[in-house]
């Protein structure tokens, strides 16, 4: 189980358990976080579960596919190097303390 912390785009924190073996998409829809809509149910197939994840997490984390590389041209406001759709972010120990932010809106 990993805590994650979802800050949505005002500033709200929301620090959440997420069990292993689920997406940090899966997380946010368990716990009704707002800011992550999910519309494909995590697919991979729409943009709406796009985060920023904070810098010191960036490196961290598994190297985007190329099929989320294509999605993330459809999300609001991408960064190159920090935006990343939750659904393709599996939750392991290693994510304990995660942190991502919520882009003003999804698309």
């Amino acid at each position: 189980m990993a805590k994650i912390t979802y800050i949505e785009h005002n500033g709200t924190r929301h620090e959440v358990e997420v069990a292993n073996g689920l997406t940090v998409m899966e997380g946010a829809r368990d716990n009704n976080i707002p800011g992550i809509d999910a519309d494909c149910g995590g697919a991979c197939a729409c943009s709406t579960c796009h985060v920023y994840v904070d810098p010191a997490w960036v490196d961290r984390l598994p190297p985007r596919e190329d099929m989320e590389e294509d999605m993330l041209d459809f999300a609001f406001e991408p960064d190159p190097k920090r935006s990343r759709l939750t659904c393709q972010i599996k939750v392991t120990d290693a994510l304990d303390g995660l942190v991502v932010q919520m882009p003003e809106r999804q698309i």
